[in-house]
């Protein structure tokens, strides 16, 4: 390692005290494929004195049998660490590496060139200050190049570094370095870049990564690290309102009370007077307490408990703002997301939403946009594909406190989340806050779902059939409703093949309608059922996401999902309409267990085996559980 850096024996505490003083930047690489950005950060921390010896013995080794560069060593492969990466020369998956000089800290990214690969550079991009672009000499501004760049702009990175690579491979001329540079500033002011350092390198010879070289005299600005030794950070961050989201209520005893998180914005003093948001309510701050005592100041990046003068409900998920320039608070926004997972993203699906500390459900309204990052063209979209980026409509369960991305990426910046499997789907920037037309309230009514329950003397509920196209749903769901009927009570059925005639004929069979489809009938019956009514609904309903929102519209012991077992083999056999022929004959397309899923239900309230039980008999077992559940054979007594 570098002497400089190395650990003194006399002096340990004073080492580590000017260690922990030093600030941190966080920044990344991107560009197109073999443009150098691998060998440019091994070159990084090689030329810092920052790979051990055993390191650089494996780095000869490697570079002998996996390297580029003959008989020298081949500086990508301290970062390409995947056997893929090595094997093919590129890179993958976000490289993460950490290197320090006397001035500065470093955490770098190296994220992949290739568009597959795409999310993984906004992974890479999230959290960075400041980003290099890479341009290889010969070849220009590149599709890449400009998709990185968009990248780049989108995730609220404002300081680039044009590194202008393989200077060695043009004879160092200067034209060559002008002409690019001039290429990408008049796309990077199309697109709101203009902190631009442009610097020519070459990676592989190390000229202009840490020393000038004397192979670009005519060149007179900074090295690549005499550039990030000075550039400013953090300014952006400490100028901003204060904003601090709660993590953790902080209770270990009755006479302590505190609010513990990271500050991600502004700055903290006693007496400072703070908004708690969603609920508005403010306060005064008492303490700034840490684990090494009371402060008189803290600023973003520092994790503090916040004790206030006031007794006021907070919660994880919270935020406390600055009382005079307060988060904006609202449950329907305008984002941008980028979406991350080879499922399709699919309005009208929910999904959880996590900002900061919070987590929420939501769904896209609508799908306004995808963009070409290529070309910057709005293409219209019915859903969003892997590495694809689109401007959409949010649709909230309940309030979110943010600030819009482009002031404060930690208030402004979120992740979707798969509900049923909890992988993280996409990543999403909030805009701008939607309001509902002034026209539209919520009216307050007098008669509400408990008296028409108890006027009809049944418990208000919703019986989801759900099964495979031929599994019984329908006729099993029509033989209960005559039941009760028969019993007095009051029903309705909502069958899929009815619906499609009337409300829901503008649907088709696509995943995406699909999932409207659903959407549509569950907010139907929670209409019906708040009138009063047992609601039948027989939907062939394949998505369990779907499904766990027609749940979510009711109360608990509200939905009874039921399902109508069926093996394939059965269901077609038996096949009533025909459709399995069809389908198997190419005629219908994504048709439920053919070529389209379906994700049968985990934990349903009532499982009926349909292969062994007969239409009446499987009637008789939803009848026996609703009789259990408390639905019929009661009278009901409404207590407002």
């Amino acid at each position: 390692m570098n002497a400089k850096l190395a650990l003194p024996a006399a002096d340990v505490s004073a080492w580590l005290a000017a260690q922990s003083g030093k600030d941190l930047l966080r920044f990344l690489t991107c560009g197109s494929v073999d443009d150098g950005k691998s060998t440019l950060i091994g070159r990084l921390l090689y030329e810092s004195h920052m790979v051990l010896e055993d390191q650089l013995e494996a780095l000869a080794s490697d570079s002998r049998r996996l390297g580029t560069q003959g008989a020298e060593l081949d500086f990508a492969l301290l970062v390409d660490g995947l056997t893929a990466e090595r094997e093919q020369g590129i890179t993958i998956d976000v490289a993460y590496r950490f290197f320090a000089t006397e001035r500065r800290k470093y955490i770098v990214a190296d994220t992949p060139g290739h568009e597959q690969y795409t999310r993984n550079m906004v992974t890479g991009a999230s959290t960075a200050d400041l980003a290099i672009i890479l341009i290889d000499a010969r070849k220009g501004v590149l599709t890449q190049t400009r998709r990185h760049s968009y990248l780049v702009s989108l995730l609220g990175i404002r300081r680039i570094v044009l590194a202008v690579n393989k200077m060695d491979l043009v004879g160092y001329a200067a034209q060559v370095f002008e002409d690019v540079e001039r290429g990408y500033r008049e796309f990077a002011a199309r697109i709101g870049l203009s902190d631009i350092v442009a610097i020519p390198v070459s990676a592989l010879r190390g000229d202009n990564v840490i020393e000038p070289g004397d192979s670009m005299p005519w060149y007179r600005g900074p090295t690549l690290l005499q550039h990030l030794e000075t550039v400013p950070i953090g300014d952006e961050v400490d100028a901003q309102p204060f904003r601090m989201p709660v993590q953790w209520v902080n209770r270990p005893h009755q006479d302590f009370r505190g609010f513990a998180g990271l500050i991600v914005g502004g700055s903290v003093r006693p007496g400072d007077c703070l908004r708690a948001l969603p609920s508005g309510f403010t306060s005064r701050v008492a303490r700034i307490v840490t684990a090494d005592g009371d402060l008189q100041q803290a600023v973003a990046g520092q994790s503090v408990t916040l004790t206030l003068e006031d007794e006021i409900d907070i919660s994880r998920g919270d935020l406390l703002a600055a009382a005079e320039a307060a988060a904006g608070v609202s449950d329907k926004f305008e984002s941008t997301i980028v979406w991350m997972s080879d499922e399709p993203m699919l309005p009208g699906r929910p999904y959880l939403l996590k900002c900061g500390t919070r987590t929420v459900t939501a769904a896209v309204a609508q799908l306004k946009y995808k963009l070409n990052v290529n070309t910057l063209e709005e293409l219209a979209a019915r859903q969003l594909e892997l590495n694809e980026i689109g401007l959409v409509n949010l649709n909230l369960d309940q309030p979110l406190a943010f600030d819009p991305y482009t002031r404060n990426r930690d208030t402004g910046g979120f992740i979707l989340i798969d509900r049923i499997n909890n992988n993280t789907v996409g990543a999403g920037m909030l805009q701008a806050a939607l309001r509902p037309a002034q026209n539209v309230h919520w009216q307050v009514l007098d008669v509400g779902r408990g008296n028409r329950s108890v006027q009809k003397n049944q418990k208000a509920c919703v019986l989801w059939f759900t099964g495979l196209s031929g599994a019984g749903k329908s006729t099993i769901a029509n033989l209960v409703e005559t039941r009760l009927f028969g019993m007095g009570r009051h029903t309705y059925l909502l069958d899929g093949d009815n619906i499609r005639h009337g409300l829901n004929r503008d649907l088709g069979f696509t995943d995406a309608d699909r999932v409207e489809n659903i959407r549509r009938v569950g907010e139907v019956a929670r209409l019906m059922s708040d009138a009063g009514l047992i609601v039948l609904v027989s939907f062939i309903s394949p998505f369990r996401s779907e499904r766990q929102l027609a749940r979510s519209l009711l109360a608990p012991g509200e939905f009874f999902e039921i399902y109508v077992d069926t093996p394939l083999a059965v269901a077609e056999a038996r096949d009533p309409k025909g459709l399995y022929q069809k389908a198997r004959a190419g005629k219908i397309r994504n048709f439920t267990g053919i070529d389209s899923p379906y994700e049968p239900p985990e934990n349903p309230e009532i499982h009926i085996d349909a292969a062994r039980l007969s239409a009446e008999q499987a009637a008789e077992q939803v009848i026996g559980q609703l009789r259990i559940a408390g639905v019929i054979d009661r009278d009901w007594v409404f207590i407002p």
